[in-house]
């Protein structure tokens, strides 16, 4: 279904579709840009940014603060050997609920950047993944952990 455009975008897009120096500057832009494209990146950049109210910058900002603290809590969890499913029952029990859409990207990228090792075993009659931190993962843990507790520190002198 197509959508109707508000009648004043046609007007505000209109020059640029006629302007030869873009024309001539990019050729596909006869092609992409069109109205609806701009329409719609309008529409997404100045109508649907985070932050249109208070709560959703709040919240927006509570997400950014607890990916970095996921990472920690995922890795200090990992340092003994634990599959998906009780890690994720680890973290909410210690006040750090992960959804499993979050929970399994996360560990796959972090196997992926060397810092996680995993396994299949069967265990209970089912094959689960087990997950723990490899020896690189343990250095860079400390690293980290180093380096949050610093923060904390700093973050406690300020506040």
């Amino acid at each position: 279904m197509r959508r109707r455009l508000p009648p004043h975008l046609p007007s505000l897009v209109k020059p640029l579709s006629n302007n030869k120096k873009l024309d001539t500057a990019c050729p596909f832009t006869k092609m992409f840009l069109t109205t609806y494209t701009v329409y719609h990146t309008v529409c997404g950049v100045h109508c649907m940014s985070p932050g249109n109210n208070q709560h959703d910058l709040f919240e927006n900002l509570r997400l950014e603060l607890r990916r970095g603290s996921l990472i920690l809590a995922v890795m200090a969890s990992l340092q003994t050997e634990q599959y998906g499913y009780t890690l994720r029952k680890a973290l909410t029990d210690h006040g750090m609920p992960i959804d499993e859409g979050t929970l399994y990207p996360l560990l796959r990228r972090l196997e992926t950047q060397g810092i996680l090792v995993s396994e299949w075993r069967e265990e209970d009659k089912r094959n689960k993944r087990f997950y723990r931190l490899s020896e690189d993962g343990k250095a860079i843990f400390k690293q980290l952990l180093a380096e949050w507790q610093s923060m904390n520190s700093s973050l406690n002198g300020i506040l």
